[in-house]
């Protein structure tokens, strides 16, 4: 992290397996704190959401532009993304 960054802190979720074996890390010196695992692994995941994003705008672009409203439901269909979403509005994130 840069000194100097804002930061906001929140409340996360964790798997207790997934605790221990952060603390592990960090009592190994793999990480400096607990927080610092969190803020790489989330950094890591934006930077693969955005590599992927890129991609697929790329792939868009080569085939026609972005789907119409009928190939995405299609899409979402195939792929069970209707109850994922819906699953998704019920709660609120951080």
């Amino acid at each position: 992290m840069v000194d100097g960054m804002a930061t906001t802190k929140i409340t996360v979720t964790l798997q207790n397996k997934q605790v221990e074996e952060i603390r592990d890390l960090v009592a190994a010196g793999q990480s400096a704190n607990v927080s610092a695992f969190v803020q790489h692994a989330v950094n890591m995941a934006l930077s693969d959401a955005a590599g992927w994003r890129e991609l697929l705008e790329a792939d868009l672009r080569k085939t026609g532009g972005p789907l119409s409203s009928g190939e995405r439901a299609w899409a979402d269909a195939i792929l069970g993304a209707t109850a994922a979403k819906a699953q998704g509005k019920k709660r609120k994130a951080a």
